[in-house]
């Protein structure tokens, strides 16, 4: 494959898995050799199941990889960083959520968290191109600390502004900006 190559788009969702009206499924219907990390059939809160996930999915593409992931997806982008290696080109990491608190009621709790090995969040600088970009009305995650976790990656933050959780709930089934940064990370 030639160096100049279009990478592969890899798209992480969260631990809701498959929205089919969420801009990551979108995303991805529009975009060439897009591949989708598959919904977990057991384990689904496990984050080493996740990781595997994701791995799998990067295994199985010889050229160039960009990241698009979405709240947990981005929290397995980060643990996969510590297990694996291969060259990623850029990460687009959309709404981290905040695991170093309580979530809302419906969502794990940092317990069950702990337990399936989501804490501690890594904060080692990532290895590749990244933007984190996140809204200041995240149900699942105050901004300032998504920012300091976007200075301790070393990524660049785009603030969306009141964007909620940026998925369909918030209003987000298109997200037309989420081709922008693709596209800039490409």
């Amino acid at each position: 494959m030639s160096p100049t190559a279009s990478p592969t788009v890899v798209m992480v969702p969260g631990l809701r898995d498959h929205v089919p009206d969420h801009w990551q499924t979108v995303l991805a219907a529009r975009i060439t050799d897009a591949r989708t990390v598959p919904p977990l059939t057991s384990g689904r809160l496990s984050c080493g199941a996740q990781v595997t996930a994701l791995n799998d999915v990067l295994s199985d593409i010889s050229g160039p990889v960009v990241v698009v992931a979405h709240s947990a997806g981005v929290m397995t982008v980060a643990h996969w960083t510590r297990r694996h290696r291969r060259r990623i080109e850029g990460a687009l990491l959309a709404a981290p959520p905040d695991f170093g608190t309580p979530l809302p009621e419906g969502y794990p709790t940092r317990e069950a968290l702990r337990e399936n090995g989501w804490l501690p969040v890594p904060r080692a600088p990532l290895p590749f191109p990244s933007i984190v970009a996140a809204g200041i009305d995240d149900p699942l995650a105050d901004f300032d600390r998504v920012a300091d976790l976007a200075r301790a990656w070393g990524s660049r933050l785009v603030n969306l502004g009141q964007v909620g959780h940026l998925n369909p709930a918030s209003g987000y089934g298109e997200w037309p900006r989420a081709e922008e940064l693709v596209r800039e990370l490409r």
